[in-house]
Formats: C-alpha cells, structure tokens, sequence
C-alpha cells in the first residue's frame, strides 16, 4: 500500500510518518515537502495525507489535480486526508471527497482512528475491485466488475445493468441479482438495485448516482436504508456521500 505525505512543516510530516509507523509496518511511504512536488511525481497513492495550507499551493488545489487526473484515466479514487491547522477548510475539502480532516496538533487517538478505518476502506476497495459477475447478453457472456457497476433495474422480465460502459440489458429476476451481488447492493425498491459504493446523497425517496442518475428509495425502506449504509460505512465501505 503506498502512501503519500505531503506537507511543507518537517515536524508534522515526520510526525505523520511516526504515527503511521505505530499502526502498522510494511507500507511504501513518500513524503513531499511541497504540493507541487507530488504532483511532479505523477504518482499514484492509495492514501495521501494533505497538508491544507502550504507555501506553493494548497492542499485544496493538490487534491482537485489529484481527483481531475484519477477522473480522467478512469482510475479508482483515493482516500485524501487534509491535515490542517484551521477548521475553516473543512467544508472544501468535502468538495473533493476528502476522507476525513485532521486537525493540527494532530492528536493520536484520533489519528489511530482515521487511519484504521482508512485501511479498511482501501482493503475493501480492493477486494471489490477484483469481484465479477457473468451477465448473459444477446446470447453471448460477458464479465462485469461490481466496480463498474452503478445500479440494476428492472424492465419487465429483463434487467438493465447500468455500468461505466454504458447499459447492459439480459434476462433475469431482481430477487437473483440481489442474492448474487451480496451486501455491498442495496434494493431501495422493488424495480432498483443500488450499488452503494456509488451513492452521492440519498433523501427519504431518492438516492443519487455518480453517474448522476437518480432513483427511486421506497419510504418504507428509508429507515433501513440509512441503517444498513451506516453499518456498510463503518465496515469500511467505499462512502461518497
């Protein structure tokens, strides 16, 4: 796993570094002691740490190129940490889908925290990654990722695999696709089956895609939607929301 630490303060990278080093051993850590130097870098991270406030440019700025990029080659997001000394930035680091924000003097608990349910979102990120399934189409199979996958509906007899290629239309019954795709799909109605990985926001009769679809959450099911997305949060679970 690869780690980045961006922040222009020694003490607090090394700091980071230390903390890290407490967690656990075995991940590939950089530290950049400028935004504009990671950026140059061209690498990819599995977590970064942000410092908000630095010389050259901000963290904020860092984590949109980071994000634009990611977008752009169709590459799984990162988890982005900003570390700062002002609460003030909270509300644009959720702008680019920050993971969580860490204020400065960072304090250990709270870190241990973070960085645990970091590891656990990136262990389930991967894990879903690698998970198929085989969809029977114009007489021919085709292997979809789940990762690729924002929702299912159902049309008539058929289902409609809505995916990041473009709809997928086969034969078959909601209640299968329920039972094969596990507990990481959520039915929020009797005609969608919703990945949660690509929920954005959810009312008491809509979620949102990421795609920017939306579709319908049935009012009797908002109270265990909301429960089951919690749990499916606090297990490590890929949150866009």
């Amino acid at each position: 796993m690869k780690i980045a630490v961006c922040d222009d303060d020694k003490v607090t990278r090394e700091q980071i570094v230390t903390l890290i080093g407490k967690q656990a051993c075995g991940f590939e850590i950089t530290m950049f002691d400028a935004g504009k130097n990671m950026l140059a870098s061209n690498e990819y991270f599995d977590i970064y740490f942000l410092d908000v406030e630095m010389n050259d440019v901000s963290g904020i700025d860092v984590a949109k190129d980071i994000r634009r990029k990611q977008e752009n080659n169709g590459v799984e997001k990162s988890i982005i940490i900003f570390v700062t000394g002002h609460r003030e930035y909270m509300e644009a680091a959720f702008d680019v889908n920050a993971f969580h924000y860490l204020v400065k003097p960072i304090d250990e608990k709270k870190f241990s925290g973070v960085f645990k349910r970091a590891i656990k979102e990136t262990a389930m990120r991967e894990k879903v990654g690698k998970l198929s399934v085989i969809v029977k189409c114009n007489g021919m199979q085709r292997k979809i990722f789940l990762k690729d996958i924002f929702y299912i509906e159902s049309n008539n007899k058929k289902v409609v695999f809505h995916t990041k290629e473009g709809k997928l239309e086969a034969y078959g019954k909601m209640d299968d696709w329920e039972s094969e795709l596990g507990d990481t799909f959520y039915r929020s109605h009797r005609g969608f089956l919703v990945n949660m990985e690509k929920i954005t926001a959810y009312s008491t009769d809509t979620i949102d895609i990421v795609n920017g679809d939306s579709v319908i959450l049935a009012k009797k099911k908002h109270t265990d939607f909301v429960k089951t997305y919690m749990n499916y949060a606090k297990s490590g679970g890929v949150v866009n929301v």
